[in-house]
């Protein structure tokens, strides 16, 4: 454990956890859109951002990547810090006007939105659905895609490989903004526009997972196709 300062209480904190974890187990609002605690941190919406007393100094840091240390004072609501997250927030409803995830956070941060509700579902490059393929599923079949000499991009994208994918759904279930879309028609599964054949329960005869991950999760553990193809509820 570590002692710490937040908000002016001093506190214990586990060795190693970060400001984000801490603040939430002491039940300290800090808002995010690209955080989630199964996750590698990632700091891509910057809405985290907290004060930390560094050396004398007082420094605006991404409360879900930086560790608490021994002896740290850290700020999650002072002046600097609400004036910050609005301004961030205020950057990405300038950039995704119609996008309500978007919305609802700028007005919950003190930003005047329009009255309309949103109808758009836009990517904010947040690295949910990247970072779940590869840390929860395995497949790694989404990446991010910059601008580059090698690239003809004019924005930052997030890449798929059809290949790799296995049609879980994953990236959908994570996905803040609604970007990500999963499509259920007959015995078929639909996301990244890539067509999947579900599979029936043994049992039931309910469609209930795609065939690509059921042989992916066969090959990964060993465990016969066969056995398998029985759906939770019928287990």
């Amino acid at each position: 454990m570590v002692n710490i300062v937040i908000n002016g209480r001093k506190e214990k904190a586990k060795e190693g956890a970060t400001i984000l974890e801490v603040a939430r187990e002491k039940k300290l609002d800090i808002p995010t859109l690209c955080y989630h605690k199964d996750l590698s941190p990632f700091g891509a919406c910057r809405l985290c951002t907290v004060e930390v007393k560094t050396n004398g100094k007082w420094q605006m840091v991404p409360s879900c990547n930086t560790p608490v240390e021994n002896g740290m004072e850290i700020a999650t609501d002072s002046e600097k810090v609400l004036e910050n997250r609005k301004a961030v927030a205020e950057m990405l409803y300038y950039r995704y006007p119609e996008t309500e995830a978007v919305r609802e956070m700028a007005e919950r941060l003190g930003v005047d939105v329009f009255s309309e509700k949103g109808e758009e579902h836009d990517c904010i490059l947040c690295g949910l659905c990247v970072r779940t393929c590869k840390e929860i599923v395995g497949v790694s079949a989404l990446s991010f895609e910059d601008r580059g000499p090698e690239r003809d991009l004019e924005e930052p994208r997030i890449g798929f490989d059809p290949n790799a994918c296995i049609g879980c759904g994953s990236c959908a279930f994570v996905c803040p903004t609604g970007f990500v879309t999963m499509e259920a028609v007959d015995d078929k599964r639909i996301i990244w526009n890539k067509v999947f054949q579900m599979t029936e329960c043994a049992v039931c005869g309910k469609y209930f997972a795609p065939e690509d991950q059921l042989k992916y999760i066969s090959r990964t553990t060993g465990v016969p196709f066969a056995k398998l193809t029985t759906c939770n509820n019928c287990r």
